[in-house]
């Protein structure tokens, strides 16, 4: 074992494993995956087979790519491992005992949209009357159609490949904490952290987006920390596929990637000088030019026009106070610059604090 007091030392020891055991630990992390297949094809019955077979599929990919890169794999591969069992076994009970509704009943949406997708598909012909004509239908419904065409129609397949994208995320996150800390006992926190954070886990075991946008959005801070030592064209790819994906899955969060990576290009970790400066702005011309040539700005620019405006923030306002009683401040009008601005201390105090405990009616 590390001595105390070195890096990753005895204050994480109940999670880090000597380098001669670690191999060991990952069998017997294997055997309980094995064993976790096994209880959920009984548990489950029909469509657990393909379901389990997909998840197990993408597992073997994030092997093959886990091996591309330089880290502590046994450590990297062990937490995957024990992150995905953990995912699994909550997502078949959510299954098994139908609480998609109560968890996240945009599931239920995202079925029906992805088999409306893939009937389309089949019968090689467009889709009217549903929605799914609209511009702005892609990114979720998409996944779930492809993962239908793969296996049928299996809403439990959704959460195994979601579970994958939630432990997968583990890699990024760890590349990225090292990055910038310079610090493997940091990184293994922080992998650790994300493995089995328990509202992690929870919507990463879901039919909802939450997880493959989280995995995504590591992956698009991998890059640009990457391409911020040195221009390479498979980061430059990866950071524009990555914003392509983020815009399909959660449009805004699209504006708030770009102004990070623009702005960590121009401010940066590193000293400045007239060669990285250059070679910053180049990166950022590489990914605009990119994104314009995809028609990502164009479509970015139409949803912004759609959905940022105060009147559709009052409308979802509206709907989650007065429909969904999940909201505050029902009276509250932000449709216009005033009201908005009066409601902001009000907002931040809720963002910050909520719920208060006079609010706690039940778990959830």
């Amino acid at each position: 074992m590390l001595r105390a007091g070195s890096e990753g030392g005895w204050p994480l020891a109940w999670y880090l494993v000597a380098t001669e055991r670690a191999k060991a630990m990952n069998w017997i992390l294997g055997i309980f995956l094995g064993l976790g297949c096994l209880i959920t094809i009984v548990w489950v019955g029909d469509g657990s087979v393909l379901a389990v077979s997909l998840c197990l599929v993408l597992s073997a990919l994030f092997c093959l790519v886990l091996y591309r890169f330089e880290v502590e794999r046994k450590f990297i591969l062990g937490l995957f491992t024990a992150g995905l069992l953990v995912r699994m076994l909550l997502g078949a009970a959510t299954f098994v005992f139908k609480l998609q509704g109560f968890f996240g009943g945009d599931a239920y949406t995202y079925d029906g949209q992805g088999y409306a997708l893939l009937r389309t598909w089949q019968a090689h012909r467009p889709f009217s009357g549903t929605g799914l004509e609209d511009d702005s239908f892609w990114g979720m419904p998409y996944m779930v159609a492809a993962i239908y065409a793969l296996v049928g129609r299996n809403m439990l397949a959704v959460q195994f490949v979601n579970a994958v994208a939630g432990a997968a995320t583990v890699l990024p996150v760890y590349l990225c904490a090292h990055h910038i800390f310079q610090s493997t006992r940091v990184a293994r926190l922080a992998a650790v952290l994300v493995a089995f954070f328990p509202s992690l886990v929870l919507w990463s075991s879901q039919g909802l987006k939450d997880a493959p946008i989280i995995l995504v959005l590591a992956v698009a801070m991998l890059a640009t920390l990457k391409l911020g030592e040195r221009l390479s064209v498979k980061y430059l790819a990866v950071l524009v596929g990555s914003m392509l994906a983020l815009l399909s899955l959660r449009f805004y969060i699209f504006y708030m990637v770009a102004a990070a990576v623009a702005g960590s290009f121009v401010i940066g970790m590193r000293t400045i000088s007239a060669q990285s400066l250059g070679r910053q702005l180049f990166i950022i011309i590489c990914v605009g030019l990119s994104l314009t040539q995809l028609g990502v700005l164009s479509r970015a620019g139409a949803q912004l026009q759609t959905y940022g405006t105060l009147e559709a923030v009052q409308r979802s306002r509206l709907d989650q106070s007065q429909v969904a009683g999940s909201g505050f401040g029902k009276d509250v009008d932000v449709s216009t610059t005033s009201g908005a601005l009066t409601a902001i201390p009000l907002g931040l105090l809720y963002l910050l604090f909520a719920p208060f405990p006079w609010q706690v009616t039940n778990l959830r």
